[in-house]
């Protein structure tokens, strides 16, 4: 079975802002750009709180979709982190995607005093945190047995006005994850592998071509059924809109340690000008079944030729 070749779509993913006008100017502008989404992390450094700006965006937009990418699991309990992405669901007139990760940044943990626990015992907090955000926004009262999580006779309120529930995108870098994420997940992000808690060497070494095919392999066993109701996503870390292809490449190498040969290749870097970033993108969809593309902020202007040429817009 071959992966999904669903329509293009396209995110910006962005952190700061130095104040509510001018985070609202540039949430209308990627709209304007014609971007589907706009994403956040979850991080503890330099970045706007992700519920309350993810907010002002939707407010400032009238058909763009927000989401984390991804909240982390251990920041809050799943009760309140649910109660929180509904109402923005509801007050955005249901424009919200769940995005939701077991937590990887050891530096957050550290400053916050938050326990990093194994990763084995992370992800089984995020499975017990994504059946309770469920079990929240469903129909009715639940209750909830975990070993992390007990749950008693809760409805949760407002519910969401994407009904079953708004979908979830989780993403993942190491074999447990994109299983769960296979079988879980409305939207499955490949990541890079980061079981080292911070982005090193060992980071990009997982972003080649052949390491994607192997973790999207994953995905489409585990999948079965359900692949064509997955949507592929990836978020692009090395991304240069440029005619002088090989002086980007080069300078991309210097950052990453990692050959030119391989980035020229990585689903995770998008390098060259618009016409042939349109053909690495087709490509990457026909290989991967990748179509959901999110991009940075500093390139977002310079890509829009690419999303309008693979959107229509």
């Amino acid at each position: 079975m071959t992966m999904p070749q669903r329509p293009f779509r396209f995110g910006v993913q962005v952190r700061n802002g130095s104040d509510g006008a001018a985070w609202a100017a540039n949430a209308r502008r990627y709209e304007e750009l014609g971007y589907s989404a706009i994403t956040m992390p979850d991080h503890f450094d330099e970045q706007l709180a992700p519920v309350p700006a993810l907010q002002a965006i939707a407010d400032a937009t009238t058909d763009i979709r927000v989401g984390a990418l991804v909240f982390d699991n251990d920041y809050k309990h799943p009760v309140v982190l649910a109660k929180e992405l509904a109402t923005i669901d509801v007050l955005s007139g249901g424009r919200l995607e769940i995005g939701l990760g077991a937590g990887w940044m050891a530096i957050d943990y550290e400053r916050s005093g938050i326990t990093y626990d194994r990763p084995g015992v992370r992800i089984d907090r995020f499975l017990e945190g994504l059946d309770i955000i469920e079990g929240a926004m469903g129909e009715g009262a639940f209750s909830y047995q975990g070993e992390h999580y007990t749950i008693t006779d809760y409805d949760g309120f407002p519910k969401p006005v994407q009904q079953p529930g708004p979908p979830v995108l989780i993403g993942g870098g190491g074999p447990r994850m994109l299983k769960i994420a296979a079988q879980r997940a409305d939207i499955v992000g490949i990541n890079a592998t980061l079981t080292s808690g911070a982005v090193d060497h060992s980071t990009f070494d997982s972003m080649t071509a052949e390491a994607t095919d192997e973790k999207v392999e994953i995905v489409r066993v585990e999948a079965g059924d359900r692949l064509n109701d997955i949507e592929m996503n990836i978020r692009a870390f090395l991304v240069s809109v440029t005619d002088d292809v090989d002086t980007a490449l080069e300078g991309i190498s210097a950052f990453t340690g990692s050959p030119t040969s391989m980035i020229s290749e990585s689903p995770f870097a998008l390098v060259g000008p618009p016409s042939k970033l349109i053909d690495d993108l087709l490509a990457r969809r026909e290989r991967w079944g990748f179509s959901y593309v999110i991009v940075g902020p500093d390139e977002a202007k310079a890509f829009a030729p690419v999303v309008a040429e693979l959107t229509g817009h």
